[in-house]
C-alpha cells in the first residue's frame, strides 16, 4: 500500500483541518483522528497505532484496530473515475464563421471582444457585464468565442480551446468564463489564485470584508446597501483571492438583485424600476442588476473578516462572533480552491487568521453601522 504522505494539517480551535492533495478535499477531524492519519501516512504499522489508541481511549484493542483499518481504507481506497459525458477530442469541432451577437466590453484599459453564436449564450454572460459594453471597435485585446455544438457550450480564447460543458453544467462554464476574465484583468494565471468564493466583497478603501451565506440570505442586497453608503463593491458572487498577497481582488460583474429585494432598494436605486428582469429557471430565481460603484477594477484589498449575513423580516439585529470551524464548513463547499499544495497551505494559513462573524438583520441602518464597527475593529 502506498503510504506516501499527501496531506496538509492545520489545527484550528481544537480541531484539525486536513487537506488531501490527491482529491483536493478538506476534512475537519478530531485531533486524535488526525494524529492517527499522520501515523498511517508515515507507514507506522496498524497494530502499533491501534495499541496506542486503545490505551489512550481505554477501548478494546480489536475495536481500535477496526477503527484504524477503516480510516486507512477511506483514505487510500482508489477513487472511482467517472467517464466524462463529452469525449475530449475536439479536432472535428468547427467554430462558426458567423456569430449572431458580438459584444465589446472595456475593463480598465483592456477591451474584450466576445462572439456569441446565439441568444442563449449571450444570455449566459451579457447581463452581468452589460454596464461594461462599448461600441464596436477594431482595437481589442482579447477575443472570447462562445458557441453551441451538439448541445454543448464551447468556449475559446481566440484559437485556444478553454472548455466545453453540457447545458446541465452551465454554472461551470460561467465560472470558467469569469476565471478567464480575472486572469486577463489582473494578469495572473490560474495557478496564482488561492481560490474563488461564492460571496460578496465590500471595501472601506483600506481593506475588505467577505459576505457569505446561502443563496437568498441577502449577500448582494447588503452589498448594494453598503455601496450606497460610502463603501465600495469589490465583487459580487465571484470573489477571487490571490496566492501572492492573500488579497481579495476586484471582479467587474454587476450586483445581482433578486425580485424580493427590489422594493427595499428602489428608493436608493430608482433605475431598478425600469431595468430588465432575467429569469434563471434552473436556479429558480428572477434577478435584476445594479452597476457596481467600483471605478478601478484592478483594485485588491486585504481581508481580515468573514461575515455570514442574513436578512430576516422583522428581526432585531443579532450579531455574534462564530467559530472558524463552523465558518469553514459553510465557506468551502461553495468555493473553488486551488489544487496546488503550496496554495492550499497558504489558504489554510489565511483562513485561520480570519475573524468570523454572523449578522441577522431587518434594519438596514443597524446592519450598516455593525459592518462599520467590524471594519474599525470595534467588535
Amino acid at each position: 500500500m502506498n503510504t506516501e504522505p499527501h496531506f496538509l494539517y492545520k489545527t484550528v480551535e481544537g480541531k484539525t483541518i486536513v487537506w488531501f492533495e490527491k482529491s483536493n478535499e478538506y476534512l475537519i477531524l478530531e485531533n486524535t483522528t488526525a494524529d492517527i492519519l499522520k501515523r498511517i501516512s508515515k507507514g507506522i504499522p496498524v497494530n502499533e497505532i491501534a495499541t496506542a489508541l486503545s490505551k489512550k481511549l481505554s477501548v478494546p484493542l480489536e475495536k481500535a484496530i477496526d477503527f484504524v483499518l477503516d480510516l486507512e481504507s477511506k483514505i487510500y481506497e482508489p477513487k472511482t473515475v467517472v467517464d466524462p459525458s463529452l469525449i475530449n477530442d475536439y479536432r472535428d469541432i468547427r467554430k462558426p464563421k458567423e456569430f449572431e451577437y458580438t459584444k465589446y466590453y472595456k475593463i480598465n484599459n483592456i477591451i474584450f471582444k466576445v462572439d456569441f453564436s446565439t441568444e442563449y449564450e449571450l444570455y449566459l454572460v451579457h447581463p452581468k457585464f452589460e454596464h461594461l459594453e462599448i461600441e464596436h471597435t477594431l482595437d481589442y485585446n482579447y477575443n472570447f468565442i462562445v458557441f453551441i455544438n451538439n448541445n454543448f457550450v464551447f468556449f475559446y480564447n481566440d484559437k485556444e480551446f478553454i472548455g466545453a460543458w453540457s447545458k446541465k453544467e452551465i454554472h461551470f462554464f460561467q465560472g470558467k468564463f469569469s476565471m478567464e476574465l480575472i486572469q486577463k484583468i489582473h494578469q495572473k494565471e490560474e495557478k496564482e489564485w488561492l481560490g474563488v468564493f461564492h460571496a460578496s466583497a465590500v471595501s472601506n478603501g483600506d481593506k475588505s470584508i467577505l459576505f457569505c451565506g446561502d443563496s437568498g440570505n441577502g449577500k448582494s442586497t447588503s452589498l448594494a446597501l453598503l455601496q450606497a453608503n460610502g463603501f465600495t463593491c469589490l465583487a459580487d458572487d465571484f470573489v477571487p483571492l490571490d496566492a501572492k498577497n492573500k488579497e481579495v481582488y476586484s471582479f467587474p460583474a454587476s450586483i445581482s438583485i433578486k425580485k424580493n429585494s427590489v422594493e427595499t432598494l428602489l428608493p436608493i436605486y430608482p433605475e431598478l424600476e425600469k431595468s430588465a428582469e432575467y429569469h434563471f429557471k434552473r436556479l429558480n430565481k428572477i434577478v435584476r442588476y445594479i452597476k457596481p460603484n467600483n471605478s478601478n477594477f484592478s483594485a485588491h484589498k486585504t481581508c481580515e473578516d468573514l461575515v455570514f449575513i442574513k436578512y430576516e423580516e422583522k428581526a432585531d439585529l443579532q450579531y455574534q462572533k462564530i467559530s472558524k470551524i463552523d465558518a469553514f464548513q459553510q465557506l468551502v463547499p461553495d468555493s473553488w480552491l486551488s489544487p496546488i499544495k503550496q496554495n492550499a497551505e497558504a489558504f489554510l494559513n489565511w483562513f485561520s487568521a480570519l475573524n468570523c462573524h454572523q449578522i441577522t438583520y431587518s434594519d438596514n441602518k443597524k446592519m450598516i453601522a455593525t459592518v462599520s464597527k467590524i471594519f474599525n475593529n470595534e467588535l
